[in-house]
């Protein structure tokens, strides 16, 4: 095989794959459109890849501002030069997941053959929510498939947190001869029955919004906005402990800033914590469509690697070669460590090479996305002796500097 270009620095792409993805529901979706960001050089042996995979409401621009809100990537802290994540070293690639709405296929996406039915029924129309259910392993084969594209044969690890670990996870079980090394972070091998509940609680504010119009809320430029923001703030909370709520915000009062002596309002923005939430709800919905929240949402309710398995964990990580280091985190009740260590304690019945690490923290199952140092010197070091085993080397040469030298 020719060995593939190398791939330098920040790069947008969009990845057309024509030949499509047969879903586990069993419609063939055709063609396909992968949106990512790339960091870093790919070498000449195409071996220091890292994909980073994104959380539900993430999307590719884990390292750099983001084009709708201009806020720094998701994991700016993480990913960049001399970062854990170092893309001096590696070559580090994010996806925006199959069913996203920042450029990969999903509802928003125009629907193949449709139209309008009227004077130009060539104009494709969205998917919305006829967009065919999928699951975390439609995701990762989706993924798996623009790997390949890019002639890459194995990558040197997989890493995310939250939804992310639950691809990192699926990579893992489906593809164990592609993985070097996997960090699953603040994950689960199955969705929880309670964590189901909170993300219908979340899809019923979207239904119960009038502009939600059945799903069809584009037709008339309309967006479901009220509830999707509902749906963010009821997920936010679980994102976050209760210690972080209090060191934040506590009991704090939010009064007129012009007039302190002011009467609180009955529904007015009384304290603090409402104010932070109602933020939260009211950014989110600038950036992050209300079908594509439904259709990932499911996809996380769906997950569980077990089942596959007979119910046996275990049996899904059976022979595997992949170097494994699972993090959880202390006060993070959303996925609670109890779950990342039924994930460690199967790896090691599955006689897989396994470090589990507990993190203390008080900032609840966002510390992942959070200043945590602990986090970063387990990546970094779990990285560090994972590239020593597969013999990567210190730094990767570009074409220019291997023909300088030959």
């Amino acid at each position: 095989m020719d060995q593939p270009t190398v791939l330098a620095e920040t790069i947008h792409r969009l990845v057309l794959l024509p030949q499509g993805l047969t879903l586990d529901c069993g419609v063939h979706l055709a063609p396909l459109e992968i949106a990512l960001c790339s960091y870093g050089t790919l070498n000449r042996a195409a071996d220091n890849a890292i994909l980073v995979c994104h959380a539900l409401t993430g999307d590719q621009y884990a390292a750099e501002p983001h084009p709708v809100t201009g806020k720094p990537g998701w994991w700016s802290r993480m990913v960049g030069s001399g970062l854990p994540i170092d893309t001096d070293r590696y070559f580090v690639l994010c996806m925006n997941v199959l069913g996203g709405c920042m450029g990969s296929t999903g509802p928003r996406s125009p629907r193949p053959g449709s139209g309008d039915g009227s004077t130009e029924p060539h104009i494709s129309m969205p998917w919305g929510t006829d967009f065919p259910p999928i699951t975390i392993r439609d995701m990762v084969r989706a993924q798996r498939l623009v790997i390949a594209e890019l002639g890459i044969e194995r990558l040197f690890a997989v890493i995310g947190g939250s939804m992310g670990g639950m691809q990192v996870l699926q990579w893992a079980a489906t593809y164990p001869e592609l993985v070097f090394a996997a960090v699953p972070i603040a994950t689960a091998p199955f969705h929880s029955a309670q964590n189901i509940a909170f993300n219908e609680v979340s899809r019923q504010a979207i239904f119960a919004d009038p502009d939600w119009q059945g799903g069809r809320y584009w037709a008339d430029g309309r967006v479901p906005a009220r509830g999707l923001a509902v749906a963010r703030m009821m997920a936010h909370i679980t994102y976050l402990s209760e210690e972080a709520l209090t060191r934040k915000f506590g009991r704090r009062l939010r009064r007129d800033p012009y007039n302190a002596e002011a009467p609180l309002a009955l529904f007015g923005e009384m304290f603090e914590v409402e104010s932070y939430l109602r933020h939260q709800g009211s950014s989110f919905v600038r950036r992050f469509d209300a079908n594509s929240y439904l259709t990932i949402t499911r996809a996380m309710d769906y997950f569980d690697i077990a089942a596959d398995h007979d119910g046996d964990l275990a049996v899904a990580f059976r022979n595997t070669n992949t170097r494994f280091c699972v993090i959880s985190f202390s006060s993070d009740w959303l996925f609670p460590t109890a779950q990342s260590r039924a994930v460690a304690r199967a790896l090691n019945r599955a006689a897989a090479n396994v470090s589990f690490v507990e993190i203390d923290s008080d900032k609840g199952h966002d510390a992942f996305l959070l200043d945590e140092p602990a986090l970063d010197r387990t990546i970094r070091g779990f990285l560090a002796g994972a590239a020593e085993h597969a013999g990567l080397e210190q730094r990767p040469r570009s074409h220019a500097a291997s023909a300088g030298q030959a």
